[in-house]
Order: C-alpha cells, then sequence, then structure tokens
C-alpha cells in the first residue's frame, strides 16, 4: 500500500488525554495521575502532556522526535501485523523513560516560554503619545519579555512636560530618588536594540555574560556559609583583630557615633586575658566590628569569607527571640554594627530601607525620639550616648530612604532629640566636663556637622519620594539653595576646625565621607531633570549641577592621581577610595551611576547641532576609559557582577560612535561589541577568582582559632529558606533583579 504524506498543518488538533508512555506503547490509558500501567510497569514517571498551542503555532506532537509528517502506510502495516506494534511497543519501553520525560519537559517547557513571551509582548499597551498638557500618565514598555510603568507627573502648568516620578514592575515601586528612575529611560534605547539580540541564546556575547553569571552564582554560594550558622568563640588572630579595629573606629566610627571608644576597648582588652569568660553580647558586637574594618583592610577585601561568617553569626543572634532583653542600649548599638555590615560586607537579606525603618520604630518605643531632658534623670554617658545613637539611626534612615526611593517617614516634627554635644569620648566619665567649642575637633565634631544638614537633606528626600509631593521646578530650586547653604556652611565648620592634641582622627578621610554624601544629594535633587534638559535649555542649571556633582562623585571614587599611579598603589592615604572599591551598596552605586551620567553628557554633547561644536571636556572625556578600569579593579577586589561594565561599555561605545563619526544605522554592531567584550574582559577575572577560593577559603580559616568552651548551647534560632535566594536566570535579569536593590542596587 502506497504511503500517504499528511502535512502537520491538515491534521484534525484532536487532544491527547493518555500519558506520554501509555502512547508510546499503544496501551490503554485510565488517566489517573499515575495511571494504573505506568503504576504496573514501574518503569517511569507518568507524564501528560498540557497542550495549549498559541493559535498560530504550527502542531505539535508528543515527542520532539515525531516532529515529522505521519506516514499512513506506517500505521496501516502496524494494524496489519500485531507482533511487528509488539516489537516496536517493547522496544519503545525498553528505552530510559526518565530520560524521554525529561527531554519531552525541556521541549515542551521551551515552547511554552517563547509561547508566553510572545503573548506578553503582544499584551504590553501601547505608550501614551500625547498626553493631556496638565494631567499625569504612565507609559508603558515591554523589555526582556518583562512589562515596566514609568509614571511622569507634571509639577506645574508652567513647566515644558513632565518628569518621570516613579517605576513599577511587579511588586516593586521605585521612588524618584531611586537612580533607575531618571536614568535607566536614557539608555533604554540601547536595551531596545539589544533585546532581540540577547534573547538569542547562541549569541557568543550573551553566551559569555551567561558564563559570568553562572561564575558569580558559584563564588556567591561558596562564600556564604551554612545557614544557620551559630555564633561562636572563634576570632582572627590578636594582630589582625587589633588591625580590623583600628580600621572600624578610625572610618565607621568617626563619622557615625555607635560605641563608646573607651568601654568598647576595655572589654576587648578582657576579651583577650587568658581563662576569662566572654560576654556574647559583647563578642557579636567585635565580630561586626571586625566584618566592617575588614572591608578597608586591604586592596583586595581578602578577609571577605571570614566578613560574611561573622555577618552571618549576628544575624542569628539578633533574630532570636529574646525580646525584652534586647530593647537597650547594647542591642540598639549591635543593630546599627549589622545594618552596616550588611550594606558594606555585601550579605543579602532585608533592604537597608526595612531594616532602618524596623530599627527605627525601636528607637521610638525606647523613647530615643524624646531629649533625655524630657526623661527621668540620667548621668551625662547615658544621656550622650542616647543622643548619638538616635543621630545615627536618623542618619540611616534618611541615606537608605535616598538609595532606595523610598519615603523617609520620619519628619522633623516627629523628635526633639538634640544632636550629641562636642564631647570626646573620655570626656563622658569625668565629672561635670566642659563641651568643646564648635570651632575644637573632637571624636563627635563630624557627627554634629552633618547633623547641622540634616534639615535641608531630609527635606530633599520628602520632596523626591513622597506621595504628596508636587515636584515642581521652583521648589527644587528652592531646596537647592537651601543645601548649598547648609553645605557652604559644613565647609566653613570643617575648615575652621582644629585637630585636638593627641587626636588619632584621620580628618582627610571623613572631609572626602562627608563630601561624597553631599553631592550625592545635589545629584538626586537635579537628575529627575537631567533627561528633559538634554532637549531644550529649561532646566540647563539642573543638567550643570548634575555633571558638576557627579564628577565630584567620580574624582573622590578616582583620584585624578590614580590615572598613573601604579596597580600597587592605586588607593590614596586616607582609603575612602578603598571603601568605595571594596564595599557594596551606597559607595559603589553611587559611583557607576555618576560615570554614567557624564557619558550621557559626553553623547549629548557630541549630539547638538552646533555649527563650531565645543570641544569635550577633558575631564570629562576620560571617565568613560577610567570607569571601564575601575570596574574591572573592582571585580579584582572581589565584585561578581558584570553589569557596572556594561553599562559603562554600551555608553562608551555610543560616545566612539559619535566621536568616529559614524551614522546610527552602526549602533547595533557596536552595541553587540561591547557586550562581547564583557565577556572577554570580565570573565578571565571570575575564572581566577573561582580557581583560587578553595585556597583564600583555607588561608581565612587559619586566621581563626577556636577556644575550648562553644558558647551556642541552647540557643533558638529563626531561619529564612529565601535567605540564600539568589533570584532568576533570565536574560537580562540584572537589570531590575533583587541584587540590584539599593543596600545591593546594581554590584
Amino acid at each position: 500500500m502506497e504511503s500517504v504524506i499528511i502535512a502537520p498543518e491538515k491534521q484534525r488538533r484532536r487532544p491527547k488525554v493518555s500519558c506520554i508512555l501509555c502512547r508510546k506503547r499503544k496501551t490503554r490509558c485510565n488517566r489517573e495521575r499515575p495511571c494504573s500501567s505506568c503504576r504496573r510497569s514501574r518503569t517511569g514517571n507518568c507524564v501528560y502532556e498540557d497542550v495549549s498551542p498559541f493559535p498560530s503555532s504550527p502542531r505539535h506532537y508528543p515527542t520532539p522526535e515525531s516532529q515529522g509528517p505521519i506516514r499512513l502506510g506506517d500505521v496501516s502495516s502496524s494494524s496489519s501485523h500485531p507482533s511487528q506494534t509488539q516489537a516496536t511497543s517493547w522496544s519503545d519501553a525498553s528505552k530510559s523513560s526518565e530520560n524521554v520525560s525529561q527531554d519531552y519537559e525541556k521541549a515542551q517547557l521551551k515552547r511554552r516560554i517563547r509561547q508566553l513571551e510572545d503573548q506578553l509582548s503582544h499584551a504590553v499597551p501601547e505608550p501614551v503619545n500625547d498626553p493631556a498638557p496638565d494631567s499625569n500618565y504612565t507609559r508603558c514598555f515591554g523589555l526582556a519579555g518583562r512589562t515596566f510603568r514609568l509614571l511622569y507627573k507634571r509639577g506645574a502648568p508652567e513647566q515644558p512636560e513632565p518628569i518621570a516620578h516613579n517605576l513599577s514592575h511587579k511588586s516593586r515601586l521605585f521612588g524618584q530618588s531611586h537612580w533607575v528612575v531618571s536614568v535607566a529611560y536614557l539608555i533604554l534605547d540601547y536595551f531596545n536594540i539589544l533585546d532581540s539580540y540577547v534573547q538569542d541564546q547562541r549569541s557568543e556575547g550573551w553566551a559569555g555574560i551567561e558564563k559570568c553569571k553562572l561564575i558569580a552564582r558559584r563564588i556567591k554560594m561558596r562564600r556564604a556559609p551554612p545557614w544557620p550558622s551559630p555564633p561562636t568563640s572563634e576570632l582572627p588572630s590578636r594582630t589582625i583583630s587589633d588591625a580590623l579595629v583600628h580600621q572600624y573606629l578610625q572610618k565607621t566610627e568617626s563619622l557615625y557615633r555607635i560605641l563608646h571608644i573607651p568601654t568598647f576597648r576595655r572589654e576587648y582588652e578582657e576579651l583577650w586575658v587568658p581563662g576569662k569568660a566572654r560576654d556574647i553580647n559583647f563578642l557579636i558586637q567585635l565580630k561586626l566590628v571586625l566584618a566592617i574594618g575588614a572591608v578597608t583592610y586591604d586592596d583586595q577585601f581578602s578577609l571577605r569569607t571570614s566578613a560574611i561568617r561573622w555577618v552571618y553569626e549576628a544575624q542569628i543572634w539578633i533574630s532570636g527571640p529574646k525580646y525584652k532583653a534586647r530593647l537597650n542600649f547594647q542591642a540598639m548599638q549591635t543593630n546599627l554594627l549589622l545594618l552596616f555590615a550588611q550594606e558594606q560586607v555585601g550579605v543579602s537579606g532585608d533592604l537597608p530601607w526595612i531594616s532602618a525603618g524596623a530599627l527605627l520604630r525601636k528607637a521610638i518605643y525606647m523613647g530615643l525620639h524624646r531629649d533625655p531632658s524630657h526623661l527621668p534623670q540620667r548621668t551625662l554617658f547615658e544621656v550622650e550616648m542616647h543622643r548619638r545613637i538616635w543621630n545615627t539611626i536618623l542618619e540611616l534612615n534618611i541615606q537608605s530612604s535616598l538609595t532606595s526611593g523610598g519615603p523617609v517617614l520620619i519628619s522633623l516634627d516627629d523628635f526633639d532629640t538634640s544632636p550629641p554635644r562636642n564631647f570626646d569620648d573620655d570626656q563622658l566619665e569625668v565629672q561635670n566636663p566642659i563641651p568643646s567649642s564648635s570651632e575644637e575637633m573632637t571624636q563627635t565634631s563630624f557627627a554634629i556637622a552633618l547633623r547641622r544638614t540634616f534639615p535641608p537633606r531630609v527635606a530633599v528626600v520628602k520632596f523626591l519620594n513622597d506621595l504628596s509631593s508636587h515636584g515642581t521646578y521652583k521648589e527644587t530650586l528652592q531646596l537647592d539653595a537651601k543645601l548649598r547653604t547648609a553645605y557652604r556652611e559644613l565647609g566653613r565648620t570643617l575648615r575652621a576646625c582644629k585637630k585636638s592634641t593627641g587626636s588619632s582622627l584621620s580628618s582627610h578621610y571623613e572631609t572626602k565621607a562627608v563630601d561624597f554624601l553631599m553631592h550625592r544629594y545635589f545629584c538626586a535633587l537635579h537628575i529627575p531633570y537631567f533627561g528633559p534638559a538634554l532637549r531644550g535649555t529649561t532646566y540647563a542649571y539642573s543638567q550643570k549641577a548634575v555633571v558638576e556633582s557627579s564628577l565630584k562623585l567620580w574624582r573622590t571614587a578616582w583620584p585624578a592621581s590614580t590615572t598613573h599611579a601604579s596597580d600597587t598603589n592605586l588607593f590614596d592615604d586616607s582609603d575612602f577610595p578603598r571603601l568605595i572599591a571594596c564595599s557594596s551598596g551606597f559607595y559603589p552605586s553611587a559611583t557607576i551611576h555618576a560615570a554614567a551620567i557624564i557619558g550621557l553628557e559626553l553623547r549629548s554633547q557630541l549630539q547638538e547641532d552646533n555649527i563650531c561644536p565645543a570641544p569635550l571636556r577633558p575631564d570629562l572625556l576620560s571617565v568613560l576609559q577610567e570607569a571601564k578600569e575601575w570596574c574591572l579593579k573592582v571585580m579584582e577586589a572581589g565584585e561578581t557582577s558584570v553589569m557596572g561594565y556594561l553599562l559603562i561599555s554600551l555608553v562608551a561605545a555610543d560616545v566612539q560612535r559619535i566621536m568616529g563619526g559614524f551614522g546610527e544605522d552602526k549602533i547595533p554592531e557596536l552595541l553587540i561589541k561591547a557586550v562581547e567584550e564583557v565577556g572577554e574582559k570580565c570573565l578571565p577575572i571570575l575564572e581566577q577568582m573561582e580557581a583560587i577560593q578553595d585556597q583564600s577559603t583555607d588561608l581565612a580559616d587559619e586566621l581563626h582559632r577556636a577556644t575550648p568552651a562553644d558558647i551556642t548551647e541552647d540557643w533558638d534560632f529563626m531561619t529564612s529558606d529565601a535567605f540564600l535566594d539568589l533570584g532568576g536566570t533570565e536574560p537580562m535579569s540584572w537589570i531590575f533583579n533583587d541584587d540590584f536593590n539599593p543596600g545591593m542596587p546594581l554590584f
């Protein structure tokens, strides 16, 4: 009988109700899960095909092998020769049913993903092209199969166009001070060009990025200790511990007052007395101090694995159920240290904004928001520690709000606690001390000076992120004037301060840190108008303010002298650039965003239609190449994300295109080349990092010595299954994934 070939599209779409193995064996299926035949045979899993074909797609068949046409002659011969049918059936059954099921499930899953992506791309609403002149509106755009909604708000009728106010994606809402709201839409044209390219998994450039992501994921998993990690009595050697404590006291504690240094040093010395019992509360504090100090210990953050372990131990200890015992100054100090350590060391968990908000409420419950003068009489030590801790809590809340784009949720009317007074720590232990004048440098001078700028800074964050904010440009200029007045006063105060005789304060470090922080606020205030300023002159002042503040941020992270410095002398004596390069969170994210803004400014200048275009500023032009080099240095110091390097490479490629006189038709080629460069430059660094990870872990273990007595008996612990969740792996998930949150925003 001659075989007749019927094309797949001509066949009827009869639903398949039997399981896969029953259809292959041509046996009756009772449609249970598992079916009776599979239960009797015990040859593998019972898998049903759940076919929901997309209307425009061709017919799909049960297995990848059966995608071709069906021959009626084969069917007829099978019907007329039962022995042959049985032999074929048993031959099929002899195959590994698990492999068949797995192969089919993979094929079906890939097919379903393509269908959903196609459906989603058709479901994304079209952007509003001509909104009403006095209305707010939302623009929706799709990116890598995801939907994003960017809300624009019109602050006043005289403003020429609405300003991007927030961006929503899934269950997240990013406020205006978050970098993505005002910067991401400036580079969406890059991602739109690359979108179809990165979806092609066979592309060489994307394959390199995927390899980087996989290696980075393995490195981070191996760095993390098992969860839960109960606190132990292990500590580094005395020499290393002394160095790490010194780093913390000279860097973090000099800006954000948390500890009373003489008390801390006494307890620290007692810790090393042979045979003396160790206080677990102080031991947890010390490990957090060591973790923060390890960030600036050396240029490579060589103690990163140990620092992560110390933070894990502290998280377990703090999460214990001893509620009432934790409402005291020591517990508040430990909570503050944990927040700093989590962000700087890069340990995942709740967003810093969420954790800082919880700590704020705990502090209010303890009455720290009320000045001690309104509370029962206390000693001078208790009064000043009360004010110092509350002051640091305020700083943490406003900084996390700025970074995350969330409302600050506190106003100047919500507390009356005065700023700390200008005392050195040892003065708090004597009778009736006299505070130093504002022109004298003490261990609290920088915290006091920064507190004076708190009102205009909190006004900026409220203006950007509060729901009721009108967001007019007139208000922006008013806030700018107040912030600059506070900035100038801060500079006069710090210049007038004289270092106390015998003081070990490193004022150069603190000055750079305070200056970096203030320029971050200037940049956040004006950056919503940076994009519109590229298309007109109305917001020219904001454009200039953003560029100058971004350049200031960049030069703090990468001093001009670094350009000609050797690899062994990457950072200056202040160690602040080392903190930016080795830490996670606020500092490195602000740095890479500043470099990206400078690149976009260069692109804008090159695109201006001038008869005689002005030459590009050399100080701006050099940033793009320096930023790529900085990203590689940061990775050599232990960073595993390649996003910063990719972002700068895309912007630099477009700038070089315009400088070379190429048209827009050259953009895809150059962007694809920039994507490929990421794998070429970053992959070897990550591979080397992974190769030496075992050796580094062994060295870190040798730094610890355990005492005979264990301190982990009879403890209750609270664990979280999602604590080590590393997020999704779909293409371009690095744009808006969990790692990009403010505590960890892009790195």
